[in-house]
């Protein structure tokens, strides 16, 4: 399992940094796979064997639909973690996603070191005349 923290998000994207964490996790798996699905429309690049992009892949093959259940949870308990950490942000509830909860917390108490800075509501936050953004990040 491979976790992109959020300051190399801020530096990748989000984008980029999905395409990283693919990357690093099929250059961990021993043995090598052969091939490898992912789940969108982008495959990473420098890989140790060909991949194949998936467009709702979850929906077709059971290995990328548990893939996907895996990083959710393991996101899921991240939070949890970093809920213990920083309890007054909610984290254990809203899970990090965009909620009236979230961003309300935001408001009140600006983002701790887990939010990404190029996270809308933070950057609004941390740079107040820009245009409000809430929700398209």
């Amino acid at each position: 399992m491979e976790v992109v923290e959020p300051a190399e998000i801020d530096r990748l994207n989000i984008l980029g940094a999905t395409l990283e964490g693919m990357r690093r996790a099929l250059v961990s798996l021993r043995p090598a796979p052969a091939f490898a699905w992912v789940d969108g429309n982008r495959t990473p690049s420098n890989c140790p064997c060909p991949v194949e992009a998936v467009i709702k892949g979850d929906g077709h093959f059971a290995e990328i639909a548990a893939a996907s259940i895996l990083a959710k949870t393991t996101r899921d308990a991240i939070m949890v973690e970093w809920a213990a950490r920083y309890p007054a942000y909610g984290f254990e509830e809203h899970f990090g996603y965009p909620t009236p909860l979230h961003l309300e917390r935001l408001r009140q108490l600006g983002p701790c070191p887990l939010h990404r800075r190029s996270f809308a509501p933070v950057r609004n936050w941390i740079e107040p005349n820009q245009p409000c953004l809430i929700g398209l990040d």
